[in-house]
C-alpha cells in the first residue's frame, strides 16, 4: 500500500461546518466522516470502530474522546484551544495540535485598527459622513480620546503580544506587560501582577487564552485601577472579561471607551454592551481574512498529514508535546 492509499484510508471526523478549503484537502487526503456537530452522543458504531482523528474548530471535550476508542490527534483549527480538553487528551495518549503563528500578524493589525477605532471614533465618524450629517450638521465633533501620550499595557506577552507590542512601538507608545512569568530578553517592563500593569497604563489590550486561570481576570478591580482615562481593547478570549463589570465602567465612567472582538457567549453581545456610546465592537474578526484563514486551514490539515505519514505533530499544544504515536 503506498503512502497515499495509507492516508486514504484514515477516517477524519469533521463535525459541523468546517472551514472549506480544509475541507477540500481531508477529502483529498483522507476519509472524511461527516457529524452534525461535535456530540458523543451522537457517535455511530462505523465511527467508533474508524475514527482516528478529529478536526474541529473546538469543541472536543473528554466525553467525545472517549466516545472513540481509536482517536490519535485533534487537529484544533486556531491558536486558541481552550474548548479542547488537552488534559484528558494527554491521560489519553492523544495527540492536540493547534494553529499558531500564521494568524499572528492579522490579529496584531486587527487590534491596532480596533484600538485606533476605539479612541478615534472612527466607526461614528464615518457614519456621520455617510448619513448626511457632514452636509447638515458641519463637521463631525472632535473625539474625546486619542493615542498621542498614552501608556499601553499587554495582558498576554506571547506571538501575538509581541506582535502588538512592535506595532505600538511605531506609533511611539511606551509597553509594558504582565503574563505569569516574566519573558527572558524582553526590554518592555514587566509587571508581576494585573493590577499593576493596570495601575501603571492607562491602555490594556487583553491577548490572553481562554480557560480557568484567565476567566474573568478582568474584572472591577482591575478596570479601577485602569482608571477614567482607561481604554480597554480585548482581542483574545470574552471569558476573560468580567462582562458586567466591563458595562458597569463603561456607564460610571471608570474607564473611557473599550473596543471588544471576543466575547463570553458569541455570538450573543450584552445589551449593555452594545448600547454603550463608549465601545467599539467587532464580531471576532480577529484573523478573519481569506489569507490567513487559508493558512490556519493548511496548518490544521498539514498536522494531520505530518502525524499519520512521519508519526510526528508539527504544532502540538503544551498540555500533550510528549505524547507519542503508536506504531
Amino acid at each position: 500500500m503506498t503512502k497515499a492509499e495509507q492516508l486514504n484510508s484514515v477516517a477524519v471526523l469533521v463535525p459541523g461546518h468546517f472551514n472549506d478549503h480544509a475541507v477540500e484537502r481531508i477529502d483529498r487526503t483522507f476519509r472524511r466522516v461527516k457529524i452534525e456537530r461535535a456530540d458523543p452522543a451522537l457517535v455511530t458504531d462505523e465511527m467508533r470502530r474508524d475514527v482516528r482523528a478529529i478536526a474541529s474548530f473546538a469543541g472536543v471535550n473528554a466525553a467525545l474522546m472517549d466516545a472513540l476508542p481509536k482517536l490519535e490527534l485533534v487537529a484544533s483549527f486556531g491558536v486558541g484551544y481552550d474548548s479542547v480538553d488537552a488534559v484528558h487528551a494527554a491521560k489519553k495518549n492523544i495527540m492536540v495540535t493547534n494553529t499558531p503563528d500564521v494568524l499572528t500578524e492579522e490579529v496584531a493589525d486587527t487590534t491596532i485598527g480596533l484600538l485606533l477605532n476605539t479612541v478615534r471614533e472612527l466607526y461614528t465618524a464615518e457614519k456621520w459622513l455617510r448619513d448626511g450629517s457632514w452636509v447638515k450638521k458641519g463637521n463631525y465633533p472632535l473625539s474625546r480620546l486619542t493615542l498621542r501620550g498614552r501608556h499601553v499595557g499587554i495582558f498576554g506577552m506571547g506571538r501575538i503580544g509581541l506582535a502588538i507590542a512592535r506595532r505600538l512601538e511605531a506609533f511611539g507608545l511606551p509597553v509594558a506587560y504582565h503574563n505569569r512569568r516574566k519573558v527572558e530578553g524582553l526590554a518592555y517592563q514587566y509587571h508581576p501582577t494585573l493590577k499593576g500593569l493596570a495601575e501603571a497604563v492607562d491602555t490594556l489590550i487583553s491577548v490572553v487564552p481562554g480557560g480557568a486561570s484567565t476567566e474573568k481576570a478582568v474584572n472591577a478591580e482591575i478596570l479601577a485601577a485602569l482608571g477614567a482615562n482607561g481604554v480597554f481593547v480585548n482581542i483574545g478570549r470574552g471569558s476573560t472579561v468580567d462582562e458586567p463589570a466591563l458595562a458597569t465602567a463603561l456607564a460610571n465612567g471608570t474607564i473611557a471607551a473599550a473596543g471588544l472582538d471576543v466575547f463570553a457567549d458569541e455570538p450573543n453581545v450584552p445589551k449593555a454592551l452594545l448600547e454603550a456610546p463608549n465601545t467599539s465592537l467587532l464580531p471576532h474578526v480577529g484573523s478573519a481574512s481569506h489569507h490567513t484563514r487559508r493558512a490556519m486551514a493548511d496548518l490544521c490539515v498539514d498536522n494531520l498529514v505530518s502525524w499519520f505519514s512521519e508519526r510526528r505533530p508539527l504544532t502540538p499544544v503544551p498540555e500533550t508535546v510528549n505524547v507519542k504515536a503508536a506504531g
